[in-house]
């Protein structure tokens, strides 16, 4: 039989290059057209919803100074809005409704050539009272300047330093700046000046209080320095000749002074100096039983700390100006380790609970202590770094406010 022969396949047409790519091509087209298609509609779409600068204000003003200084550096909008006046005082406010931004330094009373200043926040001393810990500090950044100072008070979260009885110097710890007054326009070598620093609401501004005793004229000048104003003027003499020992303090507007009359009553009043219409006021003390009395603010109130044999009593003046609303806020007794110890005591801070922080000091030594009105317990304070046995503490509160004129 003849062979049969295997029949041959049609031969398959070649397909082109173009055609055998093709559907690959597709493919990258239709991804292509599908990630234009996204971003155009991504482009499209509403914007992001933004708060409003009230609401940003308002978010930031509630933050520690700290970090708005850090924040400063975000943008040029924020930059604006934490340097702007407006911004300044509701931060302000903000700080002084807040336990967890006022600040106590502390300074030694010795070896002041060689200035030491220490920072603890408010609630870190509270807490170690309860929990019989030490009070963790800070030791703040200080400039040479500061050296040979003599006294020290607060407005604002700026601190007012007398140094040396001669010039004035002005610094907020928070911000880290600080500015040096020029000197009073006085030529007489025999004299000795006290600062106090204040605010004038009426003005809407920030003054220096210089007092210049004369020993020999027997003759308290003042001299009023006015932020932004560069120079020193003089208004009407302190109604008190003797020397006035320490700063004022400010509240309700005014410079107030506690001093001590040995030649007609033997005992300590108080004058005030009125910003407003630039007065003096004879405000008398309340009804205490000793002469040791020291003056401080409490809760933005006239505060005397009066001194007996057993007892520490704390006074309010709840109407600035009227004797009669003197008020006896704490009668704090003397407890173990404290009783002989300290003759001068005086109340520093009160917290929202009712606990008191106060300075019990004599001329050798000093100490803090907390005194819990509810409990009627009373706890000293154990400090980390600071080695004195004499200390002056201050409470000041954190805010943005230039030291600068």
């Amino acid at each position: 039989m003849p062979r049969r022969r295997k029949q041959r396949r049609p031969p398959v047409p070649s397909r082109s290059f173009a055609e055998e790519w093709e559907p690959i091509i597709t493919t990258k087209k239709r991804r292509r057209r599908r990630r234009l298609t996204t971003t155009t509609e991504t482009l499209t779409s509403p914007p992001l919803p933004t708060l409003s600068s009230d609401i940003v204000a308002e978010i930031l003003c509630r933050l520690p100074v700290q970090h708005l200084l850090k924040l400063r550096c975000i943008c040029k909008s924020w930059k604006a809005l934490i340097s702007d006046n407006k911004f300044i005082e509701k931060h302000l406010i903000m700080s002084k409704a807040s336990r967890d931004r006022h600040h106590l330094t502390i300074y030694p009373r010795i070896n002041s050539h060689d200035l030491e200043l220490w920072d603890s926040i408010i609630p870190t001393v509270f807490s170690s009272t309860m929990s019989s810990s030490t009070v963790k500090q800070t030791r703040l950044w200080c400039p040479n300047v500061f050296n040979n100072f003599v006294y020290l008070c607060s407005c604002d979260g700026i601190l007012c330093f007398t140094i040396m009885y001669r010039s004035v110097l002005l610094w907020n710890p928070s911000i880290r700046r600080f500015y040096i007054y020029p000197p009073l326009p006085i030529k007489d070598e025999r004299r000795e000046s006290v600062y106090s620093f204040g605010y004038d609401h009426f003005t809407q501004s920030y003054k220096i209080v210089a007092v210049t005793n004369f020993r020999a004229k027997r003759k308290n000048e003042v001299r009023v320095y006015t932020l932004g104003m560069d120079s020193w003027r003089r208004i009407k003499d302190l109604p008190y000749s003797d020397f006035i020992i320490r700063p004022g303090v400010f509240v309700s507007g005014t410079i107030t002074w506690l001093v001590y009359d040995a030649t007609i009553t033997s005992k300590h009043f108080i004058i005030s100096l009125d910003f407003e219409n630039e007065s003096y006021q004879k405000l008398l003390l309340p009804n205490v039983e000793t002469d040791t009395c020291m003056l401080g603010v409490l809760r933005d109130f006239l505060c005397i700390s009066a001194s007996t044999d057993m007892f520490v009593d704390v006074w309010i003046m709840k109407e600035f100006g009227n004797k009669e609303s003197w008020t006896k806020l704490y009668q704090v007794p003397y407890c173990t380790g404290v009783q002989g110890l300290y003759p001068r005591h005086k109340a520093l801070y009160i917290s929202n609970d009712d606990q008191l922080l106060m300075i019990f000091r004599d001329s050798r030594q000093s100490k803090l202590g907390v005194y819990d009105f509810k409990s009627g317990t009373f706890n000293m304070s154990k400090l980390e770094s600071f080695n004195s046995d004499y200390m002056d503490p201050e409470v000041y509160v954190e805010s943005l406010i230039s030291p600068c004129s």
